[in-house]
């Protein structure tokens, strides 16, 4: 994040909502390129901002891959990456927060069976703490067809995929359902393929907002609605509530003289996420920073004290769910 972005979010400063009520952030990523970074310090910086964040899990991002050895187990270069800092952050010189609690790491399923190498490969990289995989499967014509390292059309669907996914199971190991809304239907489809195995739905579902999507805005929360009711009858989905910070939803948020304040952005989110908590109950749900993605259209600071606007009516035990103890039980961290 650049110090001109930086300086921008500063623009609105707010106090801490509830500030002593505890939260895990389940998605978040680290990643150090020559266009940006985001390490150890800058999350200790927003998940220092004034709320109580006890626990974080980290969502794979190309990172740090291997240079060398067999190619499909260069990924494991990130899980080895990650290790190291959450290994640094528990020394006890970085704060309360314990980082990286859980590790979500990538694979390529299409190996089929051979991707049990890789995962095996990632539970020895991080005994203590790789949870599972994200594959990205979010694919558009109109979006990212054309964009390089882009999934390939219906990824989700492929025989061979699914070869290599089944073998999750057997292994304790969840998925991570990176999507755009239109394919929600194939997420949906392999929940019931596979009963036994988690899937953790990111950003919502991937609602759309640009492209011919722009301006279709209540079109497509409607088609959004149909599909998430459909998913929500599989009981081995849930949800991560958050996400719709990125530039592809189509709010513009980024685009703001300053940045928008927790109460508008509470009422602009709820329609999404009061959908989701309704559908999937809060057992199911969990809201996500997806740090330092969403850090383009708000404040870390600013992004939680939306969601405890949106939660305000919910009891003590639906907002424990919410903000911590869904995640903590799905990514089996204590």
């Amino acid at each position: 994040m650049t110090t001109d972005r930086q300086a921008w979010l500063a623009l609105t400063a707010e106090d801490a909502i509830d500030p002593d009520l505890p939260i895990c952030d389940p998605h978040h990523h680290f990643w150090d390129r020559p266009s940006s970074r985001y390490i150890l310090e800058d999350l200790l910086a927003d998940t220092g901002s004034g709320h109580n964040i006890t626990e974080t899990v980290f969502v794979e991002c190309s990172s740090e891959y291997l240079e060398d050895g067999p190619e499909a187990l260069k990924v494991v270069g990130e899980t080895v990456y990650v290790q190291g800092i959450a290994d640094e952050s528990a020394t006890g010189n970085h704060g309360p927060t314990e980082v990286a609690a859980g590790i979500v790491s990538s694979a390529d399923f299409t190996l089929g069976d051979s991707v049990t190498e890789v995962l095996e490969a990632h539970q020895e990289a991080s005994p203590n703490r790789f949870r599972g995989i994200r594959h990205r499967a979010a694919w558009d014509q109109n979006v990212n067809a054309d964009v390089a390292g882009a999934p390939p059309e219906g990824i989700l669907m492929d025989s061979k995929f699914r070869e290599g996914y089944a073998r999750m199971e057997s292994m304790n190991l969840s998925f991570e359902g990176w999507v755009y809304h239109p394919q929600i239907p194939e997420v949906t489809d392999l929940a019931r393929a596979f009963p036994g195995i988690t899937i953790i739905l990111n950003h919502i579902g991937g609602p759309i907002g640009i492209g011919p999507y722009e301006g279709q805005r209540d079109e497509v929360l409607e088609t959004w609605k149909q599909s998430m009711a459909d998913l929500a009858t599989c009981e081995n989905v849930v949800v991560k509530v958050g996400g719709i910070g990125m530039v592809f939803t189509g709010f513009g948020w980024e685009d703001r003289d300053q940045p928008i304040g927790s109460e508008e952005l509470a009422e602009e989110m709820k329609p999404y996420y009061l959908y989701c908590i309704e559908k999937f109950g809060p057992e199911r749900c969990m809201f996500e920073s997806n740090f330092p993605v969403d850090k383009v259209s708000y404040s870390y600071n600013v992004m939680w004290n939306a969601f405890k606007r949106i939660s305000e009516g919910f009891s003590d035990s639906e907002k424990a769910s919410l903000f911590r103890e869904t995640a903590r039980r799905v990514y089996r961290l204590g």
